[in-house]
């Protein structure tokens, strides 16, 4: 898997992603705040498969 994420991306996605994490935890959303897994794996990971199938790229290293 080649990082297809850049900084600033990856970070705005780990936030996000905990963020609904702690509201689905907490019983402030519904169930559907656990979706809050997915923008927390393609931020640590650095990779989205979205984003491979868009042709986006926001990782300025080429790997």
């Amino acid at each position: 898997m080649k990082h297809n994420a850049g900084s600033l991306d990856r970070i705005l996605r780990i936030v996000a992603g905990l963020v609904l994490i702690a509201l689905a935890a907490t019983g402030t959303v519904g169930v559907w705040g656990w979706i809050g897994v997915v923008p927390l794996a393609t931020g640590l990971f650095g990779f989205c498969p979205a984003y491979t199938l868009l042709g986006i790229n926001t990782c300025p290293m080429k790997k």
